[in-house]
């Protein structure tokens, strides 16, 4: 009866990364008329394209933690280190890093990783359901994730291991030559590292965006592609979304704009203190078969996957906002530590900057506006966008439908911030 119901209810979705096509799916499902805006194509250079490919159901601790709060001066000044800022951006980034600051206490860390871990525990069982109906063979491979470490870093690393040990996370602990074993080309600087075998990655994270977009659009799902200027509401509340090209009007509407969401809830007049955390890749094509899984070097903060691209080096937290340029030290920094880590590596390719978007709590924004009731948020999942991208899309589907999640949803309400 509530499917049959929903048919005649519209839903405009804007944004079509990660978040907005798995919502526009899910919404689908349930019976909704679902139009999706984005302003590019999914996939498109986006954060959904550039990403590091991990579906990471053990990333419960964030980065709001006392220990990394005293460990800022020192990452700032370090060349390889992975904290940058753009120096023209700190007024502008005053006012987040101040509400960071006092998320950064090991209570707020707790309720932080409490509630990540809520989320994370379902997020492969939620792509699991969508693969069912879309063919991702080769493109999905779980052979887990490596963090490795040198002894300077193993305080941190104790933290992480501890909390997650408490919160039910599957974790091996490696030797140096257990680490050895599974990838044998890593240059042997380490000395102990965990594999959390749970953990998946993508082979092409674009690949996958588009084969669930395509799946939205047999389905039923419409697509258009304009840049949404701005929203207003009609007498009976009801959404009015103005694009370069066109107007629509809604029952419900989605903001799923990651780091681009904030222009849009501004026009609301709600204050969410979303900021972006800048992020690089490059590619060494021919090189992906030096891993057989993702691998992360904590000390200096990056990352690399085996690709359909290549060998896909991710990594670093730049604080610049939307409009600085990239910045050509940042890659210096990925080509430097990857051919640290593996010196047969040559050429590298494809310079890429990503936005992810990140609230100070460290906690995604899902539920209903504050001010609007027929005004849904879902951004703000940081580094993991695309591994939390299915059940966030569950999540507020189910949300909008008015179904009992039969989850503790209070963490993620957008009206914390007041």
């Amino acid at each position: 009866m509530r499917e049959h119901n929903n048919l005649k209810t519209s839903v405009g979705v804007l944004g079509a990364g990660i978040q907005g096509v798995c919502t526009s799916l899910n919404l689908i499902k349930k019976g909704f008329k679902v139009t999706l805006i984005d302003r590019d194509n999914p996939g498109n250079k986006s954060a959904s394209y550039g990403n590091a490919g991990h579906f990471s159901p053990y990333a419960s601790l964030s980065l709001n933690r006392p220990d990394v709060l005293l460990d800022v001066p020192a990452m700032l000044l370090s060349t390889t280190g992975p904290l940058a800022l753009k120096w023209n951006y700190i007024p502008r980034m005053i006012p987040w890093f101040l509400k960071f600051i006092k998320n950064c206490t090991r209570k707020k860390m707790m309720h932080t990783a409490k509630y990540m871990h809520q989320i994370l525990d379902l997020a492969i069982p939620a792509y699991d359901e969508l693969f069912q109906d879309v063919d991702v063979s080769g493109l999905v491979e779980s052979k887990g994730i490596i963090y490795f470490w040198t002894d300077k870093d193993l305080k941190s690393r104790e933290l992480e291991i501890n909390v997650r040990k408490e919160l039910g996370v599957e974790q091996k602990l490696l030797k140096p030559h257990e680490i050895h074993d599974l990838e044998p080309n890593i240059k042997q600087i380490y000395h102990a590292g965990v594999l959390y075998p749970g953990a998946r990655h993508a082979r092409n994270p674009g690949k996958i965006l588009l084969k669930l977009f395509e799946l939205f659009l047999k389905q039923g799902g419409e697509f258009k592609r304009e840049n949404v200027e701005t929203i207003n509401f009609s007498s009976d509340s009801k959404p009015l979304i103005k694009t370069n090209l066109n107007s629509y009007t809604f029952d419900k509407a989605v903001i799923a704009c990651g780091a681009f969401s904030k222009k849009l809830t501004k026009q609301l007049n709600e204050n969410i203190p979303l900021d972006t955390e800048r992020g690089y890749h490059i590619h060494f094509k021919g090189y992906e078969n030096l891993l057989s899984r993702p691998v992360i070097f904590l000390n200096r903060g990056f990352g690399m996957t085996p690709m359909e691209q290549g060998l896909r080096v991710v990594g670093t937290v730049e604080f610049g906002g939307l409009d600085n340029p990239l910045s050509k030290k940042r890659i210096l920094n990925l080509v430097n530590n990857a051919k640290y880590l593996l010196p047969e590596l040559q050429e590298h390719q494809d310079e890429w900057l990503g936005f992810r978007p990140t609230l100070p709590d460290f906690l995604p924004a899902m539920g209903p506006s504050k001010n609007h009731k027929n005004i849904f948020y879902s951004f703000g999942h940081h580094h993991l966008g695309w591994t939390l991208g299915a059940i966030s899309g569950k999540i507020v589907a189910s949300i909008i439908a008015g179904e009992n999640t039969n989850l503790d949803l209070s963490a993620y309400s957008p009206a914390r911030f007041g």
